[in-house]
């Protein structure tokens, strides 16, 4: 018979106290800090709450102004903003009209998209010596066939469009079931020939109005449309009739090979129209957002097309807009939506676009979605 120990089932400081001591001081240590580092521990109390509280509320005012207060992104370690975008989202957005009416008027002095986003018959007459966006001392003489090429008058007017998705191709957009609200706008843009086939259609939806092409892609994935032009011709009809828009004129390598995209959809008797990028509505964009310390050597297209679209479109909503490599929540992500192939550095100033467009976002001239819609 064995001797039984009687303290055998006891945990005198054994390994379940001591555990749960470590708990109860890791849980300390941790509210201490939030509270005493400034991590916004009220704020994570409000996030509790079943909301969303409504724009013009106490505390919306509050979570805006905590967004709008930071002048430069080099003011705020970078999970701080994030904390103070998360929490942000806990409010309504509406349209603030007089702030939206202010910014747009700006835009129209400085750029006037509905008069020279494209490149016109009226804007750009025959004969006219384009000058480059970046190759400023290259000259395009327009001649009778491009004249032909280019549409008499721009498409689109001043806020026709009342409500428009801008879509953008990031990470941010994997999961967020957003596919629903952006077929529900009225006009979409699109960059960059994005994929948009079933397997991304809940997160991304279908619907596209304009999509643009850099002619990059062209070079690279479809040598120049010189040898098979119907693989092209495949990957834009997934856009249906969406017109296609290329910035054949930003230097002098883009424009024979943006040209003959035209030639291609005219061979294949496509009815989806094509459109070239305005050099100087380019210049103008990029010179305006610099004057708001996005320092780039290009902004992106996205940019240019959020830009165009405040000026096309009542209310405008991004998606997809993201420059970082973890979500508000701390979660990482994908750079794309679709795979993980980082950008060339030094080329774009994302950080710094995405930062303007959450001050857009707060003074209520745009919307950007950067959660799971719930849309209809």
């Amino acid at each position: 018979m064995r001797y039984a120990d009687p303290s055998a089932n006891r945990d005198l400081l054994g390994n379940r106290t001591l555990l749960f001591i470590f708990i109860c001081a890791f849980a300390l240590v941790t509210l201490l800090q939030q509270i005493l580092y400034g991590r916004n521990y009220i704020k994570r109390y409000f996030e509790f709450y079943e909301g969303p509280f409504e724009y013009n509320s106490t505390r919306c005012l509050e979570l805006r102004h905590e967004i709008l207060e930071v002048k430069v992104l080099s003011m705020v370690k970078q999970s701080e903003l994030f904390d103070r975008w998360k929490s942000l989202q806990m409010c309504k957005w509406a349209m603030n009209i007089s702030e939206a009416n202010q910014f747009k008027s700006t835009l129209s002095r400085c750029c006037n998209a509905p008069a020279f986003l494209f490149t016109t018959q009226k804007n750009t007459p025959l004969g006219t010596k384009l000058k480059y966006e970046v190759d400023t001392s290259g000259i395009y003489h327009i001649n009778q066939e491009i004249f032909r090429m280019f549409p008499k008058d721009m498409p689109y007017y001043r806020s026709q469009f009342k409500k428009c998705a801008v879509v953008g191709n990031g990470g941010i957009l994997k999961n967020s079931r957003c596919g629903r609200e952006i077929n529900s706008a009225d006009f979409v843009f699109r960059c960059n020939l994005p994929p948009i086939s079933e397997k991304y259609t809940m997160d991304v939806g279908v619907k596209t109005d304009v999509v643009t092409v850099n002619p990059s892609i062209i070079t690279e994935r479809f040598h120049k449309l010189e040898k098979w032009r119907r693989p092209f011709y495949r990957v834009l009809q997934v856009y249906e009739n969406a017109s296609v828009l290329l910035p054949a004129f930003y230097n002098t390598r883009n424009t024979d090979v943006s040209i003959r995209v035209k030639y291609v959809l005219d061979d294949f008797e496509s009815p989806q129209a094509v459109y070239y990028f305005h050099p100087q509505y380019l210049l103008n964009v990029s010179r305006y957002w610099l004057s708001l310390g996005v320092r780039a050597k290009r902004i992106s297209t996205g940019l240019i097309l959020a830009t165009a679209a405040l000026e096309l479109c009542e209310e405008v909503h991004l998606f997809g807009f993201w420059a970082f490599p973890m979500n508000p929540s701390g979660l990482y992500i994908t750079h794309h939506y679709y795979d993980n192939v980082k950008p060339r550095p030094g080329f774009h100033a994302m950080p710094s676009e995405i930062f303007n467009f959450l001050h857009l976002h707060s003074r209520g001239i745009l919307r950007v979605h950067t959660g799971t819609c719930s849309c209809c």
